[in-house]
């Protein structure tokens, strides 16, 4: 901590805010402390409140019970200490008796020695023979000694200490062991000083201690001008002050400043599921095999965290490395059930209280794995381009998220979700084929030829494992504080909780999916369609009469159309009908040919096309003539660069990566809804489920076909609009006659 170590003992003083406290008395087995003031007011308060206190220090008073302090014992001094003090007192001994080890009975063989034997000399001639041998020592070895000071004095002086003194304490130098606990030169103003220069040290460049005292110095002139100079501390007392208060001053300067601002904002005190999810990503130290050529290839592991249950709510392995789509179908997995999965047998299903199986599977479309799922509040994330990306931060703002950044080079912030990677490579990771070890050091011989599972082999074995084993792990030190002494799993905790307080049953639809995907402002071009990032994308939809002229959206993009792509596949992009926003049209892109398969192709490769087609200088009238450009850059046309046998490991590796993020895309998208054929039997208890994405569009058209039906068989025509409200009060005004009871009925009858 900045403000160091900190005594809680009776008799100790601290200092909360500007007033100054004693330690009455220390309940531990209670967790309280009673703390006695000033002016005689006692209050007790937990330990928890003390330590959370921010103006928790140590008191600088040292009157009254706080000045006490228990006597020194041999015990205080250290292995070299306790020595050299020994050796002192040899001498001593040898000056009043004769003998080092102070009486004849203990002598030596060669004791006593000429000039020292008590029989013949006196104590003051001792004392003045063990001086002159001093001095006649080395300089080095009786500095080293301590025994460059021993003077006549001095034997003199520890010759008359108390009887009942240890002769070894005396003679132990009393550096050693100074009181502690405040120095009485650090006055209030001083105090003030310090606390400015801290300030004004955390704003400026790193500077020296010197400079910092020179900065105290000009405070306390300025400030109080009648505070005597020769009462300001010198630069050796603030440097001691400097380490006691603030801590070590080793650190950078924009790192001591991160530290400061985190530690001066509020603690995130997290009590329920959901309430903050951390993000991370790490190289997956374990090869595995790309399903192109099949080479070796690292993977990442991107990870979602519930720091309240510990729960691995999502994760993601991405080859090469994660961008920001895959960052955002992360959070979309977060809220998403995981389906149950083949070879998966019913003790991994849903087991939670609250909300029986058979009902959120009726809600999610399919049988729910033992994996809580759930809307995130807030979102811890790394400081990684793919998490500060302004794609990721759009749509965690979609999904209703309060971004929490981690502090920077700070692991501590995200400590939880860093220990969960290294549970997972021992309990899991380092039992497999492949494993590469912590760095290049632990290293086996060859791990890319043990390598032996797929990227969908291993993702499988992730997701068995986290169900199967994590889940129903016991937390030990993450067990949570209203429950000591139990024990607790992932998965019980979080069934706890929800017979606690519920479970908010909301399985999001499928408009999920474009919600996170990145948005573009265009127009829609007469016969040519929309153009995104370069490329012209078009659909027959496009050519009707809503949706020529610009768009009736207002603000900052007035007139212009909302249009969503994914940079894992600049196949298609994705625009949503106005009329029916569950319907979402697919816009190809124009060089594609009507027939036939285009190998997948990123936003990276659509730069690197723009880019060759401005170098050969080329004007395409269309964008089909920029398909053999494309062809040329991936490699299809297959020239003998691009043969697998002339191909590089790394070019190998870009192809699978191309491959593996449009095979991942086309899994993130939902399927189109497709009508189930007419006097299809109902699903039996225990049947195959048709996915939920399918099966609810499915059933919210038919509810939609029937209900049109139904009103047009009910109104035949257009139906006549009423007139108008002004009209109709004139007319009644105008036959109304209150004064004779018949005429009222003939009126009303006319009426």
């Amino acid at each position: 901590m900045s403000r160091g170590a900190v005594l809680v003992a009776p008799g100790a003083g601290l200092r909360l805010g500007d007033v100054d406290w004693t330690v009455e008395e220390v309940e531990p087995h209670l967790g309280r402390i009673i703390l006695a003031g000033p002016s005689g007011k006692r209050e007790r308060r937990s330990l928890r409140w003390l330590v959370n206190h921010p103006g928790l220090r140590v008191s600088m008073v040292v009157d009254g019970p706080t000045a006490a302090r228990q006597p020194v014992v041999l015990s205080d001094l250290t292995e070299d200490q306790l020595a050299r003090a020994r050796l002192r007192a040899e001498h001593l001994l040898e000056a009043e008796t004769g003998f080092r080890g102070g009486s004849a009975e203990r002598a030596l063989p060669h004791e006593p020695r000429a000039g020292f034997d008590p029989a013949t000399t006196l104590l003051k001639e001792r004392r003045r023979a063990k001086a002159r041998e001093v001095k006649e020592m080395p300089p080095g070895e009786a500095r080293r000694l301590g025994l460059e000071c021993l003077s006549f004095r001095t034997l003199e002086r520890l010759g008359g200490r108390e009887p009942s003194e240890d002769v070894v304490l005396a003679c132990a130098d009393g550096r050693w062991t100074r009181r502690g606990g405040g120095h009485p030169t650090v006055t209030e103003e001083i105090r003030e000083a310090i606390f400015a220069v801290r300030a004004e040290f955390l704003r400026r460049s790193r500077m020296s201690m010197m400079a910092r005292h020179r900065l105290m110095c000009q405070y306390v002139h300025e400030t109080f001008p009648d505070f005597p100079s020769e009462d300001v501390p010198g630069r050796k007392t603030l440097t001691q002050v400097w380490r006691e208060w603030f801590g070590p001053d080793g650190s950078r300067q924009r790192y001591v400043r991160t530290a400061e601002i985190a530690e001066a904002g509020r603690r995130v005190v997290v009590h329920r599921p959901g309430q903050v999810v951390a993000l991370d990503s790490t190289p997956l130290p374990v090869k595995v095999r790309e399903h192109v050529f099949g080479e070796p290839v690292s993977v990442v592991l991107s990870l979602a965290l519930d720091l309240y249950t510990h729960s691995i709510v999502a994760f993601r392995l991405t080859l090469v490395s994660d961008t920001s789509v895959d960052i955002a179908m992360l959070l979309r997995d977060v809220m998403m059930p995981l389906p149950m999965r083949e070879g998966w047998g019913e003790d991994m299903e849903w087991p939670y209280p609250g909300a029986p199986a058979s009902l959120v599977a009726e809600f999610a479309g399919h049988r729910v794995a033992a994996l809580p799922f759930f809307a995130p509040e807030t979102v811890t994330t790394d400081h990684g381009s793919s998490y500060k990306n302004h794609q990721i931060v759009a749509a965690e703002n979609a999904l209703g998220c309060t971004i929490l950044p981690a502090r920077t080079l700070r692991a501590h912030d995200k400590s939880a979700v860093e220990r969960a990677f290294s549970s997972i490579k021992t309990l899991l990771l380092e039992h497999l084929l492949g494993f590469t070890g912590t760095d290049v050091a632990d290293r086996g011989a060859d791990p890319e030829a043990d390598a032996v599972l797929t990227i969908e082999q291993m993702e499988h074995l992730i997701a068995t494992w986290v169900v199967r084993i994590w889940q129903r792990r016991e937390l030990g030190e993450y067990a949570p504080s209203w429950a000591p002494g139990e024990k607790h799993s992932p998965n019980s905790l979080f069934a706890a909780v929800v017979q606690q307080g519920g479970l908010d049953l909301e399985v999001p639809g499928p408009e999920l999916y474009y919600k996170v995907l990145r948005s573009h402002h265009v127009k829609i071009h007469p016969h040519r369609g929309v153009k995104i990032l370069g490329l012209f994308y078009y659909d027959p939809v496009l050519e009707e009469e809503r949706f020529r002229g610009p768009s009736p959206r207002g603000g900052r993009h007035k007139g212009r159309w909302v249009v969503r792509s994914d940079r894992r596949d600049r196949r298609q992009v994705f625009f949503q009908d106005p009329d029916d926003p569950e319907v979402w049209h697919v816009l190809r892109w124009t060089g594609l040919p009507p027939e036939g398969e285009v190998p997948a192709f990123s936003d990276v490769n659509a730069q690197a096309l723009l880019g060759e087609v401005r170098r050969r200088g080329l004007k395409p009238l269309t964008d089909a003539e920029l398909l053999p450009v494309l062809l040329n850059l991936l490699g299809s046309v297959i020239p003998v660069a691009s043969w697998p046998s002339q191909m590089t490991k790394r070019e190998k590796t870009a192809r699978s990566r191309r491959a593996a993020q449009a095979a991942q895309a086309a899994a993130d998208r939902p399927r189109p809804p497709s009508p189930e054929p007419a006097g299809e039997p109902a699903p039996q208890p225990g049947a195959k489920v048709v996915p939920w994405p399918r099966e609810a569009a499915g059933v919210q058209a038919a509810v939609d076909a029937e209900r049109r039906r139904r009103r047009e068989a009910a109104v035949t025509g257009r139906p006549t609009p009423p007139p108008r409200l002004g009209d109709s009060l004139r007319r009644r005004n105008l036959f109304l006659l209150p004064d004779d009871d018949s005429d009222t009925d003939v009126t009303r009858e006319n009426a």
